[in-house]
């Protein structure tokens, strides 16, 4: 599996001096495979405490902080010498050991030489969090690029990465995205699906959608045992609501999260801030925030509280919660069902790191997503999941804010390289954006 952020790992590897790194994400998205098998590789040796299948080594950051004294509390507890100079230290699920969590504040201040990497999907949980003293990357599900990097089809990810606009390019692309939607990006339903693709569709599909139900009985356990203060059952009914309002529109954008008949006797944002901030920081939610009338920058400052648009972490978990089989998808009359493509959308932009989303609205026309880019003039995004490109939101977005440029996502090869104004790009190519705005 090749995860794009090892780039990163690495760079802060070749630092002269670093604070400790900290992967958040989802669980199974893949966090200890890359510190481990990847990352690990960087490094003549690698220890590991993990706090979750481990607990006891949590005795070692009881009685000090300091990282002299934990370093010598590990080489006790696991018969393994660490050499601060070539290994890496890797604290697995941190969040299940709040005071490592504190520790990594000193390995920053007296250790900064040192390679500590931490990891955990419930870190936004923390009631303590070493704020300025980490340098935090998510990991969330494998992208669309990660995803063809699976395929080892290396004339497919050339393509790809050169953003060819053939005919023939285009074809295998969208085949190859239709797949994606199917699979998703959790990291043991892509090398399943490749393991089985060549031999047998049909098993690979079964096992897909095994992994599938294992991996949301899992997040479902999660919300019993990290829940804490807020309703278990109350964040279960809002994260099982997700797909079914998505899949409550088909070509038109998705709507705003709506919280009546979500959970009983409960119909106001308020009742339900605490299970949607839950979801979030437990990265199985994307936010989108939509704004109204002429938008501005920043576009935090003009969103409104109770107003979000929720999508689900991964679109193949997505497709599968709504019971939506392989052969489903595949059909042509699959590709406007709009909002599989706009939840693909937001988190291709949630991996280059455009979290939270944010969408403009205006009577009857929405426009699925705008972006502040760096010169901060506010960009539209129009998707279109289907062939059919005309946009009458984006047309009436023009007309109200006079925007620079606009975008469309849609399933066609999309307008020449040379368009600058009004352009038009596939579906699969969402990560490239921010090299045209």
């Amino acid at each position: 599996m090749k995860r794009t952020l090892l780039k990163s790992l690495i760079a802060w590897k070749n630092k002269n001096q670093r604070k400790p790194i900290l992967i958040d994400g989802a669980r199974q998205t893949g966090k200890t495979y890359l510190l481990q098998n990847l990352f690990g590789k960087e490094f003549a040796t690698t220890l590991r405490l993990d706090f979750l299948e481990n607990p006891e080594f949590k005795e070692a950051f009881d009685n000090s902080l300091a990282p002299h004294d934990i370093l010598m509390n590990i080489e006790l507890m696991t018969g393994q010498r660490f050499h601060p100079e070539t290994d890496l230290l890797i604290l697995d699920e941190i969040g299940e050991c709040e005071r490592a969590a504190t520790s990594l504040k000193y390995f920053a201040e007296k250790a900064p030489t040192y390679f500590v990497a931490a990891s955990g999907s419930n870190v936004g949980l923390l009631n303590t969090f070493p704020v300025g003293k980490v340098e935090q990357h998510n990991l969330r599900p494998m992208t669309y690029r990660e995803f063809l990097y699976a395929s080892e089809e290396s004339a497919l990810i050339k393509a790809f990465e050169e953003q060819a606009h053939s005919a023939v390019a285009h074809t295998k692309l969208l085949d190859r995205l239709t797949d994606y939607y199917f699979t998703g990006g959790m990291p043991e339903a892509v090398a399943t699906w490749y393991r089985y693709k060549t031999t047998s569709i049909l098993e690979g599909v079964e096992k897909v959608c095994e992994i599938h139900s294992n991996l949301l009985e899992g997040y479902r356990r999660d919300f019993g045992k990290y829940s804490g203060q807020v309703d278990a059952l109350l964040i279960e009914s809002v994260f099982a609501s997700i797909p079914t309002q998505l899949s409550a529109v088909m070509d038109q954008s998705v709507n705003r999260f709506k919280f009546k008949d979500v959970y009983r006797r409960k119909s106001r944002y308020s009742d339900f801030e605490n299970a949607i901030h839950w979801l979030i920081c437990c990265r199985l939610a994307l936010a989108n925030f939509p704004i109204e009338g002429m938008p501005r920058t920043p576009l935090a400052a003009y969103r409104k509280k109770n107003m979000v648009k929720l999508f689900l972490f991964d679109v193949g978990l997505l497709n599968h919660m709504l019971g939506t089989g392989y052969r489903e998808i595949r059909q042509k009359s699959y590709e406007y069902k709009g909002y599989i493509a706009e939840n693909f959308v937001q988190q291709e932009l949630a991996a280059i790191g455009l979290d939270p989303g944010y969408s403009w609205n205006d009577a009857r026309a929405e426009v699925e997503f705008i972006i502040a880019n760096d010169k901060g003039e506010i960009v539209p995004i129009e998707v279109k999941s289907g062939k059919r490109t005309r946009a009458k939101s984006l047309q009436s977005y023009i007309e109200k804010c006079a925007p620079s440029k606009t975008f469309k996502l849609t399933g066609t090869r999309g307008t020449s390289a040379l368009e600058q104004t009004n352009i038009v790009m596939p579906l699969y190519y969402a990560m490239y954006l921010p090299q045209r705005w």
